[in-house]
């Protein structure tokens, strides 16, 4: 399976207009085949404190087993060789299995919703832009290596404008 660059977002909602229109967005791109979603967790704070959690992913079991494999992979292959390479792909595929929810329990889900205001939420999302596969492939088959990546926002380039007029 090849899987495409991953990207985390974290968007934070201090008052969510939960519409539906932020999800319907996501999943006419995933059915475009643009992105897949791997993972969305979502976390809503209601004004008394009360909170409630929901996961969406396009994955089935079995592609959940297959990326955590991946990814514990990797992380093994840096921390430990090809030795780890192979221990982190057992335990990523292992922990994909058992915890479907970014690895996070309900504990977790509790530390994030401290950091929500009452009537707030905030979204986790893992992307895979199955857009790019072709042309990471062909970069790669050029000799090409990512020397850097980012996206620009207009308050990045709004920041970037301030430090510049702080130079002059």
């Amino acid at each position: 399976m090849a899987i495409g660059p991953l990207q985390l977002l974290v968007i934070g909602f201090a008052d969510p207009k939960l519409d539906g229109s932020l999800l319907g967005s996501l999943r006419d791109a995933s059915d475009a085949g643009f992105i897949r979603i791997v993972d969305m967790l979502g976390v809503y704070k209601d004004v008394d404190g009360n909170v409630l959690a929901a996961e969406v992913s396009d994955l089935t079991e079995d592609e959940v087993m297959e990326y955590g494999a991946w990814v514990g992979a990797l992380i093994g292959l840096g921390a430990g060789g090809a030795e780890g390479a192979e221990m982190g792909a057992l335990l990523g595929a292992m922990s994909a299995a058992d915890e479907y929810e970014y690895g996070i329990d309900a504990e977790g889900i509790r530390s994030i919703a401290d950091d929500i205001p009452a009537g707030g939420a905030a979204m986790l999302v893992v992307l895979e832009h199955r857009w790019a596969i072709p042309f990471r492939d062909a970069a790669r088959a050029s000799g090409g290596i990512l020397l850097a990546q980012d996206f620009l926002n207009p308050e990045a380039l709004i920041e970037f404008g301030a430090e510049i007029a702080l130079e002059d």
